[in-house]
C-alpha cells in the first residue's frame, strides 16, 4: 500500500542568479501562469475585431493589482499585527534576520487579495479608457482560472498550502516540512480552476450571444470561490487564530465573493438562460 504515498522533496529553488537573489518555481509558474492567460485574452480581442493596442496596458494593471493586492491581503487578513509593527516588509521582500535585513521574496500572498486588487485595477483602467467595465470583466475572467492554476503549481514546488493529514495510506509528504501523508490541496485547486476555465471558456464560445455582459464574471466569481470554499476544508490553516474559527479565514473571505457573484449572474442574465 506504500506505493500510495507520495514522498515531495523539490527545492523550490532552480538556480541561485546571486549569491542572495534566487530563481524560483514559483515565480516562473506565476509569471507563466499570467503570459499564458495574457495571450489568452489578446485571442479573444483579436477573434472580437477588438483593437489589442491598450491591452499591454491591461497587462499592467492586473500584474500590479494581483501582487499589491495579494501582499496587501496577506498582511492585512493573516497576520496584520507583524506587519503594523514591520510595515517595511508589507512592501519590500525582505526580513530583518540576526539583526540586518535580507532578500526573501514576498513569501507572503493571499489569493483573496489579489482578486481585490485585480477588480479594483480593472475598474482604474476602464474608467481611464473608457471602456465597458463587465465586458473586459468577463474576458479577464475567462484567462484568470489559469493564472490561478500555475499559481497553486507554484505552491506545490514551494511545499506550501498543502492538506491536513489523510490519516490514511496515501497521500503526499511534503518532506521538507513533515513526515507525514496530507491532501495535495495545491493539486486539488489548480485541477478545479483548470475545469472552471473548461467551462467559462466553453459557454464563452457556444453561449455567448445569450450571456449579458457581467454574467461570465458573475458566473467565475461563483465557480472558484466555491472550489476555493469546499477545498479550504482539506487545507490546514495558514495562521494559528484561524484554529478557533468555525470557518477558516479563507472561507470566509469566499463568501461575499459568492454572493456577489450570484447577484452579478442574476442581475445580467438574459430570459432566455
Amino acid at each position: 500500500m506504500m506505493d500510495k504515498i507520495i514522498h515531495w522533496n523539490v527545492d523550490p529553488v532552480i538556480f541561485w542568479i546571486t549569491d542572495s537573489f534566487p530563481l524560483k518555481y514559483y515565480g516562473l509558474f506565476f509569471m507563466s501562469g499570467l503570459i499564458l492567460a495574457y495571450y489568452l485574452v489578446k485571442w479573444i480581442y483579436n477573434k472580437e475585431g477588438v483593437a489589442v493596442d491598450n491591452l499591454d496596458k491591461l497587462l499592467t494593471y492586473v500584474v500590479v493589482g494581483t501582487i499589491v493586492g495579494a501582499r496587501l491581503g496577506h498582511c492585512l487578513f493573516y497576520e496584520p499585527h507583524y506587519y503594523f509593527t514591520h510595515p517595511i516588509e508589507i512592501i519590500l521582500p525582505i526580513t530583518k534576520i540576526n539583526g540586518s535585513y535580507e532578500f526573501i521574496g514576498y513569501q507572503g500572498l493571499a489569493s483573496h487579495g489579489g482578486g481585490i486588487g485585480v477588480i479594483i485595477a480593472i475598474v482604474w483602467y476602464a474608467k481611464k479608457y473608457k471602456t465597458n467595465l463587465l465586458w473586459i470583466l468577463d474576458r479577464v475572467a475567462i484567462a484568470t482560472p489559469i493564472t490561478g492554476a500555475f499559481i497553486r503549481l507554484g505552491n506545490l514546488m514551494n511545499s506550501e498550502i498543502y492538506g491536513k493529514p489523510t490519516n490514511g495510506e496515501w497521500g503526499v509528504i511534503f518532506v521538507r516540512d513533515d513526515l507525514i501523508p496530507r491532501h495535495p490541496t495545491q493539486l486539488y485547486e489548480a485541477s478545479a480552476y483548470f475545469l472552471i476555465f473548461v467551462i467559462l471558456f466553453w459557454l464563452y464560445r457556444t453561449k455567448k450571444p445569450l450571456l449579458g455582459n457581467g454574467f461570465i464574471f458573475g458566473l467565475f466569481l461563483v465557480l472558484l470561490f466555491i472550489a476555493r470554499f469546499s477545498i479550504e476544508f482539506f487545507k490546514e490553516n495558514q495562521v494559528s487564530f484561524e484554529d478557533q474559527l468555525s470557518l477558516n479565514m479563507g472561507q470566509l473571505l469566499s463568501l461575499p465573493f459568492i454572493l456577489i457573484g450570484l447577484i452579478v449572474m442574476y442581475l445580467k442574465r438574459k430570459p432566455s438562460l
